[in-house]
């Protein structure tokens, strides 16, 4: 009885290293699979490499903000006003391994309750592509109304409520040598200063609605297509400073605004743009690294002779990461 016993347990014991084995083998062939691919690349030695550890950790806050411009004229009078969302802040922690990246965000206002507008930030930065999608709904906006002649019109909150979707696209010629995400992602390491144009693709959509005498409401469909440079500048070993900036003209225009029951198309007029601004700083120091990082957006609509709508949305994220 006691041999039987000894037997099974010698046994079980015998599979579970069996299985255990088998595990290890699994977790190193797909290990082997991820840091070759992670390694492996069309691209340039000198002035781009990959880190050589496998793990990044790194720490976020993030600060954002929007803001909505109107200018024209109406029954001869020139008018303007401006308003301003909130500020939005979070905190967020992120873990890669080969290029695969996991995060959270927090938002301490929103949890005391000082924040209600919903705000998603997404963006992704390869060798060859990138693209950021910023969605915005937020019924916080504060500002002023002026009409020439009369008294400035203070416009509190909850009185406008703006639904914006923010969609950016781009190309990079000069992948080989000249690399997105060694600025805005740190997967790469940029050692010499380069360049590259950027063919770009944006879209503009928002919906706005006004509470004040009679509900007006903006609805407008933008699609641009242009192009623009990107440029890494590395004045030493451990600094990298990165700007670009990527014009596109208008192609597609549908904007119309509705008073009550009253609709009325607003014409397109040329030049009307999407603009998008990047820039960065990126310090390295041994296996840690930090830096601040932008990204700005501003739309132009209509012309100041009858009515001209600017939209500005930006970001600002600072970072401190570790390498291991």
């Amino acid at each position: 009885m006691r041999l039987s016993i000894l037997c099974l347990l010698a046994a079980l014991t015998f599979q579970q290293a069996i299985a255990q084995e088998k595990t290890h083998r699994l977790n190193h062939w797909v290990d082997s699979v991820l840091t070759i691919g992670y390694f492996k690349g069309n691209i340039d030695t000198a002035y781009v490499t990959r880190p050589k550890t496998k793990w990044t950790l790194v720490g976020r806050l993030n600060v954002s903000g929007a803001k909505l411009e109107t200018m024209g004229v109406t029954s001869g009078q020139k008018f303007n006003s401006e308003i301003t969302a909130d500020y939005k802040s979070t905190l967020s922690v992120g873990v890669s391994y080969l290029g695969f990246s996991l995060s959270a965000a927090l938002n301490p206002a929103k949890l005391v309750g000082k924040y209600r507008d919903f705000e998603l930030n997404f963006n992704s930065y390869g060798r060859h592509f990138g693209y950021d999608i910023i969605f915005q709904d937020a019924h916080n906006f504060t500002g002023w109304h002026d009409m020439e002649g009369m008294d400035r019109i203070e416009l509190p909150a909850n009185m406008l409520s703006v639904r914006t979707l923010n969609l950016n696209g781009f190309y990079i010629f000069n992948g080989r040598r000249f690399s997105f995400p060694a600025a805005f992602t740190q997967s790469y390491f940029q050692r010499r200063s380069a360049g590259s144009f950027l063919v770009a693709v944006s879209g503009m959509g928002q919906h706005t609605t006004l509470k004040w005498e009679q509900e007006t409401q903006i609805k407008m469909t933008n699609i641009g297509i242009g192009g623009g440079y990107g440029y890494n500048y590395v004045p030493s070993q451990d600094w990298l400073l990165h700007i670009s900036a990527t014009p596109t003209f208008i192609v597609y225009s549908n904007t119309s605004m509705t008073f009550g029951n009253a609709r009325v198309p607003l014409h397109y007029h040329f030049p009307e743009a999407i603009i998008t601004g990047r820039g960065a700083v990126v310090r390295q120091l041994g296996n840690k690294f930090f830096g601040m990082s932008m990204v700005f957006n501003f739309t132009n609509i209509g012309n100041e002779e009858n009515l001209a709508l600017h939209n500005i949305k930006w970001r600002i994220r600072m970072f401190y990461g570790l390498r291991l």
